[in-house]
């Protein structure tokens, strides 16, 4: 072993910014030798027993021979990782590599202080991931049995890990490869301290708003003035050194001169005023700071490095941090009662959880919801999204009972992998309806990348995800009036009702295009008749329809009618809907009067029950069609992730390995055909065999040992599947003619520069596919599938998934590209073996989400047939991977 460490050098990614169990948050980074007084004092601050449980005896203190051992480490054999709060340690991981160089010996010392805040099973998770990039598959420990906290932190792992009594102590053994039950323990815990976190900023017991002023129209003195004119129902404190009574009450010069503790903190100061004021946040134990100061990552580099070291400062002092630049957050619940925002209000209250990251857009979303009387939960505005995300808030609305749909305005995603996986578990419970700016990519204050997927691939890994995805922020108001007020329809059969035979049809249309299905056309809808003959006729007109079994929603269409009220006409369709269990939408079409109220959660009266009204048709079925859809992704069984038979992770990751290193691992090496076959066999795919060759002779004996009849081909990229250009001759059946189409393919290739020739067993003739897998910088793995040719070349016709994959999205997968058509009995043709090409995918899917190291895998062409699939060539290449945004450790984006 190497026991002197590399100063200084170690990965920059193990460091990380960790949320704990209860909420708060600390610094995981690894043991350095400058570390050695500070553990001296964590190790003298630890109880007797606490030493004892460790060291299996009492040390007053560690000797200089300990500490250096202990701190001084190489990264490799023997890694150390502390997390600590406010610069002091709380907690220590170590392992130390075995004789067997796949084992090590693992140990934890977490302080007295802060046990039961999850800090060793963090340390494990980050352990663990470490160890497996030295090479190391397995972990042992030995525990006394009465260290009942450290048996747990393992047991509860999810490892399937081996213990046994000797001698008075418990040795336990475990492997350390991700399984599927440690990866959902990782994710039940992440989830769990992420939504703790943000429920703590969201309801928080008490509020100081520091910059609080008394000048009218700052943003301080609307703060603190919102704050109280909401109703906030714990203590609410101002801050501001220079005024002694603000807003009519006490105003306090500094936070620590509060009489009662602070949960939240409201910083509205300069920006070079701010670092004492996060510094005097954290020595108060505030939970979490909302940021409305502007001047971060709007100011260019220096801005980002005021954002990045204000991030690092509150993490670093247990504290989130909800901006830079943020309009502020709001919770309607009238147990809290919270407007920490610039909105003039407190909401009206409502199902619907709101997130945006600008302030502008926070300001557009709020207005649009107050507008159209949809309620909310709660609402918050990340500004710069320095810290607190959409993924944060997911995590929360998942378990908060006031929430029944959720709208995000996203304007860039920091971490798709994970947004995927959660924005795809709450949507099995919630609706989730996104509004995507057309120039979405990483979120200021991150680091630029070029991303290679294209953009179809962040709305693919959408949909796989079931987000509701739409354009505007009208679009996501329009959905989000149905989905918070109505039930889910049960199929895609609506009745359309209209007193105008020609707008019916027109709405008929409509909802064609949207794939509705059009069961009923009601006209006859007579509303001059007078309000107590025509309202009675449209509520049993409406009754009736409703009961058939055909039709799942309705969608009323009015032009306006003589002395009936749209609240009127509105509180009928509220009052049917609710007896069906069937959601109806209205369009008022045609009222010029601007004093009428069309758009919006209209009823008969307050507290009745409502309906979404719109002020024209188009919208209507345009968002019913977005609930529909959504209604049936939830009703579809989305199977199981696909884990294929005969697979072998391990030894293709120690294969990677071994290419890496004799390259470097530092530029793109892509594999020659033998030796991408070979790795590509690793996962159960099979490429057909290849042979390149000199001279004729070379050929056929090539041939020979491939077997009789064989294809010809340049292995020119450009030309190797041109049959047009000359770059293949098939079913070449002898040694002659072998012969003869060498001598004739390389003189017409002269022109392209005489590229070199291959021989091929010839596949069986099936329909030219094509698959492509990628490791996308912010998607991460990405995969893709069209047909060979035209499709894809001249028409761009891709479909795109992220990994991983259920059996429903390998179904729709290979269905998705508007050429697949063809490989279902196409003008006559013999239906392909779709099952052959969702297993090939489905082993790609599973080979690329694994490793990482893969940079691109293009398999050009697949011949797909009825009995199967065979890929004729495959270009594989591989490099040093990044770090994934969504790895088996827990870690915040910074």
């Amino acid at each position: 072993m190497v026991d002197q460490p590399v100063d200084g050098v170690y990965p920059e990614y193990w460091e990380a910014d960790v949320v704990l169990r209860d909420g708060g948050t600390a610094h995981l980074r690894p043991i350095h030798p400058s570390d050695a007084d500070a553990v001296q004092t964590f190790h003298v601050g630890q109880s007797q027993k606490s030493i004892y449980m460790r060291f299996f005896a009492f040390k007053s203190k560690l000797s200089a021979k300990e500490l250096k051992r202990f701190t001084e480490v190489d990264y490799k054999d023997r890694v150390a990782l502390v997390i600590t709060i406010g610069g002091e340690i709380m907690g220590i991981g170590r392992y130390d590599r075995l004789d067997d160089p796949e084992e090590a010996e693992v140990a934890f010392n977490i302080s007295d202080a802060h046990q039961g805040r999850g800090i060793g099973s963090i340390l494990l998770e980050h352990l663990a991931a470490a160890a497996r990039e030295n090479g190391i598959r397995k972990f042992s420990a030995e525990v006394l049995p009465e260290n009942r906290k450290m048996l747990m932190v393992f047991s509860d792992a999810g490892y399937d890990v081996k213990r046994h009594f000797d001698d008075g102590v418990v040795s336990l053994e475990f492997n350390i490869d991700p399984t599927d039950k440690s990866r959902a323990v990782m994710e039940s815990r992440e989830h769990r301290a992420e939504a703790r976190s943000i429920q703590e900023l969201l309801a928080p017991s008490s509020v100081a708003v520091i910059g609080a002023s008394r000048k009218w129209g700052t943003v301080g003195y609307q703060l603190l003035e919102h704050i109280i004119e909401g109703g906030f129902t714990g203590p609410v404190y101002a801050i501001n050194p220079e005024a002694f009574e603000l807003a009519g009450m006490l105003s306090f010069a500094r936070l620590s001169e509060v009489p009662g503790p602070v949960k939240l903190a409201i910083i509205a100061v300069p920006y070079a005023e701010v670092p004492k004021v996060v510094e005097e946040c954290g020595a108060a134990g505030v939970k979490g700071i909302v940021v409305a100061t502007a001047g971060y990552a709007d100011d260019g580099e220096r801005g980002l490095a005021r954002q990045r070291e204000l991030v690092r400062q509150a993490r670093a002092n247990g504290m989130r941090v909800i901006g830079p630049a943020s309009l502020g957050i709001m919770n309607t619940n009238p147990a809290v009662s919270l407007n920490a925002s610039m909105a003039p209000s407190l909401g009206r209250r409502g199902g619907l959880g709101l997130f945006s990251q600008s302030a502008a857009i926070g300001v557009s979303l709020y207005a649009a919801s107050s507008r159209r009387r949809v309620g909310i939960s709660t609402f918050l505005s990340a500004g710069n999204r320095a810290d607190v995300s959409g993924n944060d808030m997911m995590q929360y609305w998942e378990d908060d009972a006031d929430t029944t749909a959720v709208g995000l305005y996203l304007e860039s995603i920091g971490n798709p992998r994970k947004f995927s996986r959660l924005a795809r578990r709450l949507a099995r419970t919630k609706p989730v309806i996104v509004a995507k700016s057309d120039a979405m990519g990483l979120p200021p204050g991150h680091a630029v990348r070029t991303t290679q997927a294209p953009p179809e691939a962040l709305d693919a890994m959408m949909r796989q995800a079931g987000v509701i995805r739409v354009e505007t922020i009208e679009q996501l108001m329009d959905v989000a009036q149905i989905v918070s007020s109505q039930p889910l329809p049960k199929g895609a059969g609506i009745a359309v009702f209209s007193n105008s035979r020609a707008l019916g049809k027109v709405v008929a249309d409509s909802a064609a295009v949207q794939g509705l299905g059009v069961v009923r056309i009601v006209t006859d809808v007579d509303l001059d008749a007078g309000m107590s003959v025509a309202l009675p006729a449209l509520r049993h007109s409406l009754q009736e329809v409703l009961t058939a079994g055909t039709v799942h929603a309705v969608v009323v269409a009015l032009l306006p009618a003589h002395g009936l009220t749209v609240e009127k006409i509105a509180g009928v369709l509220a009052e049917c809907s609710v007896a069906a269990g069937k959601p109806v939408v209205a369009a008022f079409s045609g009222l010029l009067d601007p004093s009428i109220y069309v758009e919006g959660m209209v009823g008969d009266e307050a507290g009745s029950p409502v309906v979404p009204c719109y002020s024209n048709p188009g919208a209507a079925v345009a968002a019913l069609g977005c609930v529909v859809r959504y209604a049936q992704w939830l009703d579809r069984d989305q199977g199981l992730f696909v884990e294929p038979e005969g697979c072998d992770p391990d030894g293709t990751h120690d294969e990677l390995e071994r290419l890496l290193d004799k390259v470097g691992g530092e530029q793109l090496l892509r594999l020659d055909a033998e030796t991408a076959a070979g790795l590509l066999a690793r996962y159960g795919i099979r490429v057909v065999p290849s042979v390149g060759f000199d001279t004729p002779d070379e050929a056929v004996a090539a041939a020979d040992r491939l077997g009789w009849p064989v294809a010809l081909k340049t292995t020119d990229p450009a030309l190797r599947h041109r049959l047009d250009l000359g770059g293949v001759r098939l079913d070449i059946q002898d040694a002659e003619s072998l012969r003869r189409n060498v001598l004739e393919m390389r003189k017409s290739l002269e022109r392209y520069g005489s590229p070199s020739l291959e021989v091929q067993t010839m596949a069986p003739v099936g329909q030219a596919c094509t698959f492509r897998a990628i490791e996308d910088p912010l998607l991460g793995p990405v995969v893709s599938f069209g047909l060979a040719g035209d499709a894809v070349n001249l028409l761009d016709d891709w479909a795109h998934r992220v990994p991983p994959l259920s059996g429903s999205d390998l179904h729709d997968f290979i269905r998705a590209p508007r050429a697949s058509r063809k490989l279902f009995g196409y003008q006559g043709l013999p239906a392909v073996d779709a099952r052959a090409l969702e297993d090939l995918a489905a082993r790609l899917t599973r080979l690329k989400d694994n490793h990482p190291e893969i940079a691109l895998v293009d398999f050009n062409p697949v011949l797909a047939g009825p009995d199967g699939a065979s890929i004729l060539a495959a270009d594989v290449r591989i490099a040093n991977a990044a770090q994934r945004t969504d790895s088996a450790r827990r870690a915040m984006r910074s």
